[in-house]
């Protein structure tokens, strides 16, 4: 497809209690489970998660955030990973009205088959805001990096650099944004054949396990919790908090959507017969 220009534009400078950093996982994350399927490596820059049929794995940040710009290179697992899930998603572990998500879960396939990332929000308990690409190359052969950011104006998330999609903040239209509610960054490796490869069809192939996903070169610039966050002030010279996209940011998204997506719950009408939600006439 050719290189696209850096889709993001810094708007204002920052201000905040915030971390910056490139990450190590012995220090970042704990509530590592599945026991010896996670692995740390590399004096703690690369950790490598695997699935068998008695187990899944993953992990979780020891920092809760409020607002930030995350980056985690993936390599996922190669051949046939039919019912597979991996992830790496934030989550605020609340239930009801306090439970806020940002999903990028990659849905496994039949060897040769694409992968299939897919993207969700949840605000106030509510999901169902699914959207999903296929790739636009081999993600099992290399690293690559997947980005979320989330800062007050929007939620991007990106692939490589290049923004795939955005949920903008739109209160003052009356539709809940994902805020208040400070949230941890997961990642896992699990199985969910049930749904996960073309809805449940095709099952997971446990001769071929261990399944195994590697993770590395995990990046934050973000907010810290507790502590204030706000962009009134500059500390530390960051522009993630008040970035938003700019035209060739949009044209990026327009180019991944018509080239690359594959659902987009804003279109599926089968689903919303009373209509779409009413952030899709303005996201």
């Amino acid at each position: 497809m050719g290189s696209l220009a850096m889709p993001l534009v810094v708007v204002l400078s920052i201000l905040l209690i915030q971390t910056a950093f490139a990450g190590n996982f012995y220090q970042d994350f704990g509530n590592i489970w599945g026991g010896d399927r996670a692995k740390i490596m590399n004096g703690g820059q690369l950790m490598t998660l695997s699935l068998d049929k008695a187990s899944g794995s993953g992990f979780q940040s020891k920092t809760q955030y409020m607002y930030g710009k995350f980056d985690m290179q993936m390599k996922l697992v190669p051949g046939n990973s039919a019912g597979t899930v991996t992830t790496c998603y934030m989550s605020s572990l609340g239930s009801g009205l306090t439970h806020y998500e940002i999903d990028m879960e990659f849905l496994g396939n039949s060897t040769g088959q694409p992968y299939l990332l897919h993207t969700n929000i949840f605000t106030q308990g509510q999901g169902s805001r699914e959207q999903q690409f296929y790739l636009w190359f081999d993600p099992t052969q290399d690293f690559h990096t997947y980005s979320i950011l989330w800062n007050p104006r929007s939620i991007i998330f990106s692939v490589d650099g290049r923004p795939i999609r955005q949920f903008k903040n739109l209160e003052s239209n009356g539709i809940p944004y994902v805020k208040g509610q400070p949230m941890w960054l997961f990642a896992s490796l699990w199985d969910a054949e049930d749904w996960a490869t073309r809805g449940g069809l095709v099952k997971t192939d446990w001769s071929q396990a261990p399944f195994t996903a590697a993770y590395s070169n995990f990046n934050s610039q973000a907010c810290a919790w507790p502590g204030s966050c706000s962009s009134t002030t500059s500390a530390g010279g960051g522009s993630w908090f008040n970035q938003e996209l700019d035209v060739t940011g949009q044209q990026l998204i327009k180019w991944a959507q018509s080239h690359y997506m594959v659902y987009n719950y804003c279109t599926d009408h089968k689903r919303f017969p009373q209509g779409v939600p009413p952030e899709c006439a303005f996201n």
